[in-house]
């Protein structure tokens, strides 16, 4: 039987093409949910086995293997204390979304040079500090995204991400400044929000302009949430960058797009009076 319950939970006992059983818990007690489930999971060995496409895996996937085929290593302890460190950012995301940005270092790095810095030149806890060589960091080209590319992205995306992206496409503005904007900040009859000094890369507080698209999808929040413009399930949105954002580049077929790249000129809406955050 391809769908059992235990305990009040369904789980899955199916066998892949190579005869490999597969036994794993749904977490539901819904049979509905949990057929959805075991569909999904026909549905992917059918695709690895007839199109040979490579099924997913997650860091834990990975971190789980490597401790069971490295466990005899004399550094295995020291491998798990990495490894823990390492779970508070990776735990759970899919290994063809981790790749090795030199900005990202390079921020970590400027952060620990002016600490050091600190140390030597106004706390005197050091008389000089080591030296930090900065990593080389590729000229990264715009990405922009055509007419095309943006109605199949925005049909992907779930309600609340595709207001966001049509409100950051509208203004231009920052990520943390859309999940961050709150009621306090609009002002729709003057057609205009505004973003805070300490909100602001540049420390200086902007007023921006709202279009027809940007008011619309404003008045379309209203009585969500008491404070915030954008929210989810009566909690302000936090993140933008999800497994939900992925999931909807994927099936758009969007390439090399990151959510800091809707700030970026698109020739098929109107974005008069866009400003950067």
């Amino acid at each position: 039987m391809s769908l059992c319950r235990r305990g009040g939970i369904w789980w899955i006992d199916i066998r892949t093409p190579q005869g490999e059983r597969i036994r794993r818990t749904t977490e539901t007690a819904n049979k509905a949910l949990a057929q959805e489930f075991h569909d999904r999971i026909k549905v992917e060995l059918w695709r690895i086995d007839k199109l040979d496409v490579k099924p997913k895996r997650t860091w834990n996937d990975a971190v789980v293997r490597w401790l069971k085929e490295t466990g005899h290593k004399a550094t295995a302890s020291e491998d798990v204390s990495k490894l823990r460190f390492l779970d508070r950012y990776l735990r759970d995301k899919d290994l063809n979304a981790i790749y090795r940005s030199n900005a990202t270092v390079n921020r970590t790095l400027e952060l620990l040079r002016a600490v050091l810095r600190k140390c030597v030149n106004e706390w005197e806890w050091l008389d000089r500090a080591p030296y930090v060589r900065m990593l080389k960091e590729p000229t990264r080209r715009i990405r922009f995204l055509t007419q095309g590319e943006a109605r199949r992205l925005l049909a992907e995306l779930p309600a609340h991400l595709a207001d966001m992206a049509i409100f950051s496409l509208a203004t231009g503005l920052r990520a943390a400044n859309v999940t961050g904007l709150e009621w306090s900040q609009v002002d729709e009859e003057r057609k205009l929000c505004w973003v805070h000094p300490d909100q602001a890369k540049a420390r200086r507080a902007i007023a921006v302009p709202l279009n027809g698209e940007a008011l619309a999808i404003v008045r379309r929040q209203r009585g969500t949430h008491s404070t915030h413009v954008f929210s989810f399930r009566g909690k302000p949105i936090a993140q933008v960058s999800t497994k939900a954002w992925y999931g909807a580049l994927k099936r758009a077929g969007t390439e090399n797009f990151r959510w800091h790249d809707l700030r970026h000129y698109l020739p098929s809406l109107t974005m008069s009076g866009r400003v950067r955050g």
